[in-house]
């Protein structure tokens, strides 16, 4: 096993030292990531900040898949509001596979585990179907289609049967025009959400769009506290497009357009999916991991099947503030196992 381990990381040094030619070349041409603010959208249930590439070529790609999507959803709980003072709360950032993961059952743990303490889902591979996904177009373009897509496990429904608050933005079409669903990030709380945003990010494989929402309330001491959050999922893989020969420059420059989005924010938690083939030594990790200079990793376990780590958690806390980071021991039926970061105040 000690050999097997010492192969491995020669063959990591050996890539990173090849890679440094590749990294200057695309540093030099075709690496633009720069996002830009366009007009709010106003579902009927609130408005969105929205930011898009600015380069043409991503815009116009974007556009397209963009074209087979129905509109962002906010809903909100029935009853009252929650207004009671904590001192902590529990974020979760899980990809859940479309109908594969079984959030209610992550939730109804973590409620157990912490009575009584706040909890936020930032998910990736969320679904929705129905009316709100709109019919065929002939300039539009859709992803493959996965999961099973249970109706019982579409993302409402989820937020509704838990009593939480949820902000879903659809990234891509979930199959063919046979196939009325759309895919993409959510954040479920059982706080009241405000600020939302939707961050387009350059364009590689599919278009990607993280969601970014605030959360708020009162110490038990009475001091006033808010957090930014963000959900986020990027490209698996990337297309020749942009002539990348390493997957993962291309998912670093989607990084660094999320990075230029939500750095400057204190304080703030941004999790997700990032697809880091490479794991810790992935560029991709690199350089958020740069962008949030706090981030410690406490539990360094794979998070996909067991064989990747592709799933992390970057923050940017005030004094006094702790965060501790775990892999959930189950993956409740998701090829991935959710991540788990209790926060202190």
């Amino acid at each position: 096993m000690s050999n097997l381990l010492r192969h491995a990381q020669q063959w990591l040094q050996r890539r990173q030292l090849c890679l440094v030619p590749i990294v200057l070349l695309i540093s030099a041409c075709g690496g633009a990531h720069t996002l830009t603010p366009v007009a709010a959208i106003s579902p009927a249930t609130g408005q969105i900040a929205w930011l898009s590439p600015l380069q043409q070529r991503d815009a116009l790609a974007i556009s397209r898949w963009r074209a087979a999507v129905g509109s962002p959803l906010i809903t909100r709980p029935e009853g009252e509001e929650s207004s009671a003072a904590v001192d902590g709360l529990t974020i979760v950032s899980w990809n859940i596979a479309l109908d594969s993961g079984d959030v209610i059952k992550l939730v109804g743990e973590l409620r157990a585990e912490s009575p009584g303490r706040p909890l936020v889902l930032l998910l990736q591979e969320a679904f929705r179907s129905g009316d709100d996904v709109p019919a065929s177009r002939a300039d539009a373009i859709f992803a493959a289609h996965l999961g099973r897509s249970d109706p019982a496990r579409e993302i409402d429904d989820v937020a509704r049967a838990l009593g939480m608050f949820l902000y879903y933005v659809p990234s891509m079409r979930n199959g063919t025009w046979r196939h009325n669903e759309d895919r993409g990030n959510a954040v479920l709380s059982s706080v009241p959400l405000s600020d939302l945003a939707a961050i387009e990010l350059p364009f590689e494989h599919q278009r990607r769009v993280a969601v970014a929402a605030t959360i708020a309330a009162r110490t038990m001491r009475g001091d006033a506290w808010s957090l930014r959050l963000a959900s986020v999922h990027l490209d698996n893989l990337v297309g020749a497009r942009n002539g990348w020969i390493a997957t993962e420059y291309g998912r670093a420059r989607q990084a660094r357009g999320l990075r230029e989005a939500l750095t400057g924010t204190i304080p703030i938690v941004v999790a997700g999916d990032f697809n880091t083939w490479f794991g810790f030594s992935d560029q991709t990790y690199l350089e958020t991991a740069r962008a949030f200079p706090q981030t410690r990793v406490q539990d360094a376990r794979r998070t996909f099947r067991g064989l990747l780590r592709l799933d992390h958690v970057f923050y940017q806390l005030p004094a006094g503030w702790t965060a501790k980071v775990r892999r959930g021991e189950s993956s409740h039926g998701s090829d991935h196992y959710p991540l788990i970061t209790s926060l202190t105040f």
